[in-house]
């Protein structure tokens, strides 16, 4: 691969056009908006991509990207372990918006426009621990073990930089591809 391990959004502007973009985060996060031309493979589905990354990789160079970088980054790890050189694009989406680059939403009609990851879990876990706090109060003390529990996930999340919450939110059905959509972007990986 030519290009650098971490690209920053300057960089990929400029190579855009000649580089294979593979989004990472889930189709809800990819239909608010993604790069130009970047095709959606979810961090949970890369290994059913294998062969296709490795065709695309063949024919060019791949940058890989996800909201803040942390998700690219392992879906770039788990492509090297395959032999599969990408590159990760510094900050995500979120710095590629910041620094006033366009972002590409799909018609609507052709997808189900959803929460950023990022929101999903801030949601879940604030209406969590309020649960937790409301049924200590209304029903038993001991239920507030449930604020204590998602407490305790949100430092652990943080010190590992992990996320449980996410990984299990991604599994809800608006949040993985529809199989159509997935086959349909193997497809242009592999016609390149």
């Amino acid at each position: 691969m030519t290009t650098p391990l971490t690209l920053d959004t300057d960089q990929a502007r400029a190579r855009l056009h000649d580089l294979t973009v593979i989004d990472v985060r889930t189709p809800g996060e990819y239909a608010s908006g993604h790069l130009p031309g970047a095709f959606n493979v979810p961090l949970g589905r890369i290994h059913h991509t294998f062969p296709e990354m490795r065709h695309a990789a063949d024919r060019g160079d791949v940058l890989v990207v996800c909201a803040s970088g942390a998700r690219s980054e392992k879906a770039c790890k788990l492509l090297a372990e395959q032999g599969i050189p990408t590159a990760t694009l510094n900050g995500g989406t979120h710095a590629w918006a910041a620094e006033g680059h366009d972002l590409h939403e799909p018609v609507a009609c052709d997808t189900r426009a959803g929460w950023v990851m990022e929101r999903q879990v801030r949601f879940t876990a604030g209406t969590l621990v309020l649960l937790g706090l409301l049924l200590g109060q209304l029903v038993h003390p001991a239920c507030q073990i449930l604020s204590a529990v998602i407490a305790g996930g949100l430092v652990f999340s943080a010190l590992t930089d992990t996320c449980g919450m996410a990984a299990m939110l991604a599994k809800l059905p608006h949040n993985r591809p529809r199989p159509a959509d997935l086959a349909m972007t193997l497809a242009a990986l592999r016609r390149g």
